[in-house]
């Protein structure tokens, strides 16, 4: 058995106060598991269930699965057990978990920021094929996610995976989740530094590697180097953005603490400036001072965001420098925060004079069958290759200018198109009810529904028209997964009361925004829509917005100075909502 609190070389921490009471963090010789997800990780290195998949687990089926494994280590293997079907939203805080699982798995597949050839797509495709009932969402953490995986068929997955030079290892876990890299690195005209080699450095080293492999909870990575700060760096663990010193020249800003779920922070920036070939050695000091002095005792609060709370960022800075990497950063002003769009969508001009193509899944879902077929058209006209996008985006790489045309209107007919409405762009959506055993509502087929209808309400309606995007962020429990705190509507999943019933339903946030107005919205007291609600909600919403804003006044501008009654929208204003929509129309 491995004990990997004693793998790494413990700080000094001479300069950090002792807490008044034990909070399990290592530093302090805390060392007892004070929760059963710490003695699991005490009593076996989650690392080691690979081998008990491969050789035990896939040969004698579900039933063979050690419940600690099954519902504890194997997420340090991208799995998790699937929602067992019947079972309402009202049933998932009221069943054990064990009462919930299926016998079947949702993995997910890193990519991290990698291009991936039409070779690789086609794998993921096949995958989902064979082996998922067609599934494949892309997640807004740059992964590929599937469904109906049967613990049988995860070594023939794996084998594939690992030809196409992809793998699922820690992409769940208390483990370093898989990275976030910028969709455009290395071929955007407008780029400060292409931070590739870093993240290729940052998994080289410490993917599957025991010392980092048992982190207080879960450690969220991006690093951009474009402009438009196009990895949510402000919701991340840590976050590596690009910069220019005036004298060393392009680097890397350090940003840490973001996160978002029940207690949402935005990252703090230290205002450094990192050379590219530093920036795995400080990813390292920060995950050791999140695995060292990270909080253990709460799994409520063992994000590093509250560990940097706590001590400010001056304080991280200092333990950092002399604890960690053994001398002090350059200290750099941090970058400004870009305004608008980071998802790519679109046809953009290269460095190189090629063209980029950004595609636009429906709320990310995606298939095994469609990537197949994006992979085909890939190789078709030669593009050279496809990165996964931290808003459940693709983006085509190198393509030859004179194709484009041709290769959009092939990309509409297969449903991934690089023109989508102003909605279908702008929503996302996490697994919810349909698969997960943590969601109360469902969010994909409501998502998409949602996007249907608005199209056919507000058919002539573009982002120009809406004063820029209106991002519609849903999800199916208070976790965050899409970001529901930072979307302009923001919708987290809950069971509501509707004429003495409890259906589903959404309580809304208004107004939240990453970048220059980075900030978690308007939540309006008892305001709650239902699901089936929520098509007359928006409307009635979006037609407000139209009849009051000022000139020149965005959504989220408008949504922070508008009248309640005008935010909630009742029955009467969603019945003006559907006229002006018609009239729209």
């Amino acid at each position: 058995m491995t004990d990997l609190r004693y793998t790494a070389k413990p700080p000094a921490h001479t300069d950090v106060p002792r807490p008044k009471r034990g909070e399990g963090q290592w530093a302090f010789g805390y060392t007892e598991p004070l929760n059963k997800n710490e003695q699991a990780k005490k009593d076996d290195g989650p690392l080691n269930v690979q081998s008990r998949i491969l050789h035990i687990y896939s040969k004698h089926g579900f039933a063979s699965i050690d419940p600690a494994d099954l519902r504890g280590r194997f997420r340090w293997m991208g799995l998790y057990t699937q929602r067992a079907p019947g079972f309402d939203g009202g049933k998932t805080a009221m069943l054990s978990e064990e009462e919930l699982d299926a016998e079947f798995f949702m993995m997910r597949v890193r990519t991290d920021g990698a291009l991936l050839a039409p070779a690789t797509v086609r794998a993921l495709g096949s995958i989902g094929v064979d082996f998922a009932r067609d599934t494949a969402d892309v997640t807004d953490r740059q992964n590929i996610q599937y469904h109906w995986i049967r613990i049988e068929d995860v070594p023939a997955i794996w084998a594939r995976l690992e030809a196409a030079g992809l793998t699922t290892l820690e992409a769940c876990g208390d483990s370093p989740r898989p990275f976030l890299g910028s969709p455009v690195a290395g071929v955007a005209r407008e780029e400060i530094i292409d931070g590739s080699a870093a993240l290729e450095e940052i998994k080289r080293r410490y993917i599957g590697n025991p010392d980092f492999a048992n982190f207080p909870r879960k450690f969220k990575t991006a690093l951009t180097g474009h402009p438009g700060h196009d990895v949510s760096p402000e919701t991340n663990d840590v976050s590596f953005v690009g910069t220019v010193h005036p004298e060393h020249g392009p680097g890397f800003d350090l940003w840490v603490g973001g996160g978002l779920a029940a207690n949402p922070m935005l990252a703090q920036k230290l205002g450094v400036w990192i050379p590219l070939d530093d920036v795995a050695d400080v990813w390292e000091g920060v995950a050791s001072i999140f695995r060292d002095y990270g909080y253990r005792r709460l799994r409520s609060r063992a994000r590093l965001k509250f560990l940097v709370q706590d001590w400010g960022v001056e304080k991280f800075r200092e333990v950092l420098e002399n604890e960690y990497l053994g001398r002090a950063l350059v200290s750099c002003e941090s970058p400004a925060s870009p305004v608008g769009h980071r998802d790519h969508i679109g046809v953009h001009e290269q460095k190189d004079g090629k063209r980029y193509v950004g595609i636009a899944p429906t709320a990310g879902r995606v298939s095994g069958t469609l990537l197949v077929q994006l992979a085909d058209l890939m190789e078709e006209y030669g593009v050279a290759g496809a990165r996964l996008t931290p808003y459940q985006k693709i983006v085509l790489i190198g393509v030859e200018p004179e194709t484009v045309d041709a290769l959009l209107d092939r990309l509409d007919a297969i449903g991934l198109s690089a023109r989508p409405s102003a909605w279908r762009r702008n929503t996302m959506a996490c697994t919810g009810l349909e698969f997960c055993k943590l969601a109360i509502v469902d969010t994909k087929n409501r998502a998409r529904d949602l996007v249907d209808e608005l199209e056919r309400r507000f058919p002539d309606l573009t982002e120009s028209d809406l004063g820029g995007p209106i991002t519609v962020n849903v999800n199916g429990c208070p976790n965050a997964c899409a970001r529901t705190q930072v979307g302009d509507i923001g919708l987290k999943g809950q069971l509501v009361m509707h004429e003495g019933e409890q259906v589903e339903g959404f309580q809304v946030h208004l107004g939240g925004a990453t970048g220059l107005q980075a900030n978690f919205g308007r939540k309006l007291r008892a305001h709650k829509v239902t699901s089936a609600g929520l098509d007359d909600y928006i409307t009635s919403l979006v037609a407000n917005y139209l009849a009051d804003r000022t000139e020149g006044e965005s959504f989220s501008a408008w949504v922070a100075r508008a009248d309640e009654d005008l935010l909630r929208g009742d029955e009467a204003d969603r019945a003006d909502g559907r006229r002006l929509a018609g009239a729209t129309a």
